[in-house]
């Protein structure tokens, strides 16, 4: 009779092996199903170029939207410039991607007249001016100061939103980088950029259903008429896209999880029914009780 409570623990703790090697089974095919940008291959790059990551980094910028210049996340841009001057850049972002902004100006050694305030704005493919969640978006320095640090988060990435919503999509997102508020006698004075964009990826937690059919990407609308055989000769816009392509957020690990949450709560259904049922056997009363 004491045996019966054993082996229901006993064919408990099977039935929990069997739910964690399920588990792993649906987390495993799900995982290789989503492409991975380290299995991409590093012989082809985003704009085209064979060298890949070997590619040198970018040592100018635009002066406009139309002429940003295009940089990769998590490659360093640098810009020569006169202060004063509106510096642009441009780089991809994809849906649950959450990207970080950051700028340093070094400042000439000659003498200013006083201060010196700069800014930086991220626009998106709409060229929306997008909000910074966090960061020193725009930052005054003193007269002697050597460099100025400006940093920009920008919210999360969506793969689609409504008409009125003015959330980030996957596309083109400029960079815009500037002094403002200069004296006459600061203007032109030289000044060296630096930027770089980082991305986070927040995953399953920020997806939404829903996709775009496109990014907005500028230029994308010229790129398909050439292709098409149209004799239009604009110019493309942005050639830039993300390693792994662009996603429009139709993936995401919250189907793992969902899924492999299913399948627990399954299983501890079963296993608390086979603790509670009993042992099948009626239950007898001892001789002369």
């Amino acid at each position: 009779m004491r045996i019966a409570p054993f082996a229901r623990i006993a064919r408990l703790g099977r039935i929990l092996t069997a739910a964690a090697l399920l588990s792993g089974a649906v987390l495993t095919p799900a995982v290789a199903a989503h492409p991975a940008a380290a299995d991409a291959s590093p012989s082809a790059s985003p704009s085209g170029d064979s060298s890949g990551d070997s590619a040198a980094a970018p040592t100018s910028a635009g002066t406009s939207f139309r002429t940003a210049t295009e940089i990769k996340q998590g490659r360093q841009a640098t810009a020569s410039a006169s202060t004063g001057d509106y510096l642009y850049w441009s780089f991809p972002a994809d849906a649950e991607q959450r990207p970080t902004v950051k700028a340093t100006v070094k400042l000439p050694s000659t003498s200013r007249s006083g201060s010196q305030t700069w800014q930086l704005d991220v626009y998106d493919g709409l060229r929306r001016r997008q909000a910074c969640q966090y960061g020193a978006q725009t930052r005054t320095v003193a007269q002697d100061a050597a460099s100025v640090d400006l940093s920009c988060t920008l919210r999360t990435v969506r793969a689609w939103a409504e008409p009125w919503d003015d959330a980030p999509l996957p596309g083109t997102y400029y960079i815009r980088l500037t002094a403002v508020g200069l004296g006459p006698a600061d203007l032109g004075l030289p000044a060296n950029a630096q930027v770089q964009v980082d991305s986070k990826d927040m995953g399953g937690s920020a997806a939404v259903d829903g996709s775009l059919s496109q990014p907005v990407v500028p230029g994308i609308a010229t790129t398909s008429q050439e292709s098409s055989g149209s004799d239009s000769d604009g110019a493309t816009l942005s050639s830039l896209k993300p390693d792994d392509g662009w996603t429009s957020g139709w993936w995401s690990d919250r189907w793992v999880w969902t899924a492999i949450g299913g399948v627990l709560a399954a299983l501890a259904g079963i296993g608390g029914y086979a603790l509670t049922r009993g042992s099948g056997r009626p239950y007898r009363v001892p001789p002369g009780a």
